[in-house]
C-alpha cells in the first residue's frame, strides 16, 4: 500500500519512494520527477487530500490524449 505525503514547504503531495540520508524522496501522483522532502517539512496525506490528487492526475492524463 502506497504512502502519500504533503510536503508543507512545497504545498504538494507525493507518494512516498524512498529515501536520501535524512530525507524522504517523493514523486508526484500520477508519476513524474522525485524530489526530495525535509521531514520535518512532511505531514501526512488526508483522505481528501489523495484522491483530489488522483483526480487531478486522471484529469491531466485526459487532457494529454486529447491533443
Amino acid at each position: 500500500m502506497a504512502v502519500y505525503l504533503v510536503d508543507t514547504a512545497r504545498n504538494k503531495i507525493g507518494e512516498l519512494m524512498g529515501r536520501d540520508g535524512s530525507r524522504y524522496l517523493l514523486r508526484p501522483v500520477g508519476g513524474g520527477r522525485e524530489w526530495a522532502c525535509d521531514p520535518g517539512d512532511a505531514r501526512a496525506a488526508t483522505l481528501a487530500e489523495k484522491l483530489s490528487a488522483g483526480v487531478r492526475a486522471a484529469n491531466q492524463r485526459s487532457g494529454e490524449r486529447l491533443r
